[in-house]
């Protein structure tokens, strides 16, 4: 009877064991995930925070290699490579594959934002709503976006006409914007812009308030500039290989979907707190802040319309739902007015 007992208490104290986590203490799936943000970044720094968490809930079930820096793909190549398997999962712009998201580049476009949590949730929500079919060879994990753009200048700028003949930094859409207002944009990276704003390359860069610190170019304007019809974002992407994601089994599945959820609202509310920083830094530089009069604004917002009406168009052309995607960005910003 004792010996009974005791090969009973056994098999239960193996089985106990065996369902904890992985038979061997090695996880069943490792995976990598290459970031195009540098590790020091909040970004960078919550994927992975999101990796470890997943380590946790999956019992050590799941193992998340994070690569930041573009070490494992740059921010260009970040989307086919995870296509095509170089990396399990990718973060990075959509904007840095042109060509690609026909639909989604819609949502960098200057729909006025007013916060980054706005800007992310309407991203998330616009995939949900629409599922692009240009995200089909991949798994979705979730998007996140900048707080709303603004111009940062070395002179200030109190209407719309004062832009003709600006230099502007801007590249793809916000170069757009630049030229819609009479200005000429200069395309170059943001590490680039610091020089070219201390030796009066350009006049102005558009970029979210973050950047002024982040890159440290608030040393090298006098004036921060809001005007509502500019603020723009730039949406980026969580994206898993289609393959990785079919390999895990169902529950494995449902915990990243969970964990998703927490970690997209992270991502976004860590945009606004830079925003915040962004804004500290050039306040304590003594530099000046404005808005732009609304009769001013309008004249801006007017002179951007044509581009999301073009945008709506174009998805009309390729067989696309371009009005419903006009008027979805339209009733988003609406009824999420802060």
């Amino acid at each position: 009877m004792i010996k009974q007992l005791t090969f009973a208490t056994l098999s239960l104290v193996l089985l106990l064991l065996c369902s904890c986590g992985p038979k061997d203490g090695k996880p069943e799936f490792v995976l990598s995930y290459s970031v195009f943000f540098p590790s020091t970044h909040i970004h960078a720094v919550l994927a992975q925070e999101w990796a470890d968490e997943l380590a946790i809930r999956s019992q050590g079930r799941i193992k998340v290699d994070v690569f930041p820096g573009g070490v494992l793909s740059s921010a260009a190549e970040n989307y086919e490579s995870v296509k095509k398997g170089v990396s399990d999962l990718g973060m990075s712009c959509f904007a840095y594959s042109r060509g690609l998201f026909p639909m989604i580049e819609g949502l960098d476009l200057p729909w006025g934002y007013e916060s980054g949590e706005q800007a992310s949730n309407i991203a998330n929500r616009f995939i949900e709503h629409f599922k692009p079919a240009e995200l089909d060879e991949v798994a979705f994990m979730y998007a996140h976006a900048h707080g709303p753009g603004i111009l940062a200048s070395r002179k200030k700028i109190g209407s719309a006409k004062e832009f003709t003949g600006m230099t502007i930094r801007g590249t793809g859409i916000s170069a757009q914007m630049i030229q819609a207002l009479g200005a000429n944009p200069v395309g170059m990276s943001q590490g680039d812009t610091y020089e070219a704003l201390r030796k009066g390359v350009v006049d102005a860069t558009l970029c979210p308030i973050e950047t002024l610190k982040g890159w440290k170019q608030g040393e090298v304007i006098d004036h921060v500039i809001r005007i509502p019809a500019v603020a723009y974002t730039t949406a980026m992407f969580v994206v898993m290989n289609q393959n990785s994601w079919e390999k895990l089994p169902a529950e494995l599945q449902e915990i990243i979907k969970n964990l998703n959820l927490e970690w997209m609202q992270k991502h976004a509310l860590a945009w606004d707190q830079a925003d915040r920083e962004g804004e500290e830094f050039v306040t304590q530089l003594g530099k000046s802040f404005s808005d732009f009069p609304e009769p001013e604004n309008a004249i801006v917002r007017k002179a951007f319309y044509p581009m999301l009406q073009e945008w709506a168009d174009r998805l009309d052309k390729q067989g696309l739902p371009g009005k419903e995607a006009l008027k979805f960005m339209s009733e988003q910003l609406s009824s999420q007015k802060q």
